[in-house]
């Protein structure tokens, strides 16, 4: 298996980065820490496509289902203050990806690094000279809103709004001097 496998939490976590998205635009605050979660489900899910077999692997993959299942609660509730048929847009698409249904098409990319933008988000690649703490990056992706998920110890891949990742690189701009 690997990477290029689509698994249904694949096409969830699409959709409610894109619910996301359109909530933001219609003015609703998001809490930081779906934002977070978020980046934590895609980061696991791709570790498990790894290796599908290994047991902490499994562990986690069901981990980022349980965190999704939250996220897409807090969401929806969001979602409410919009109408019936806002949400019934909405259910429909996670529905649809639930049932493993391609949704949204993934970005044909040839970069391994950058794979999957989140739709309607900016993105940004940064390699760094040395590894840094996820903690440290971590309260950056926090207090800008921002996705940020370490591709390895020196290469991270953030998305966001463009404001917030332009912000988010001056923040990261001192890590280039550690």
């Amino acid at each position: 298996m690997g990477e290029d496998v689509d698994l249904a939490i694949d096409q969830t976590w699409l959709v409610l980065v894109d619910l996301l998205t359109d909530l933001k635009k219609k003015g609703v605050e998001i809490s930081p820490v779906i934002n977070r979660d978020l980046s934590l489900i895609k980061t696991s899910v791709s570790f498990y496509k790894k290796d599908m077999t290994h047991p902490d692997m499994i562990r986690e993959f069901d981990r980022a289902n349980i965190t999704i299942t939250e996220i897409q609660d807090k969401l929806f509730d969001l979602a409410f203050d919009f109408g019936n048929d806002y949400v019934k847009t909405w259910t429909d698409k996670l529905r649809r990806a639930n049932m493993g249904e391609k949704v949204y098409e993934k970005a044909d990319s040839k970069s391994k690094f950058i794979s999957n933008p989140p739709p309607g988000f900016s993105v940004a690649r940064i390699n760094l000279k040395s590894p840094i703490a996820e903690d440290r990056v971590q309260e950056i992706a926090e207090y800008d809103n921002l996705i940020i998920e370490f591709d390895d110890d020196n290469l991270l891949a953030i998305y966001g709004d463009k404001e917030n990742v332009q912000r988010g690189l001056k923040e990261l701009a001192s890590f280039f001097n550690e």
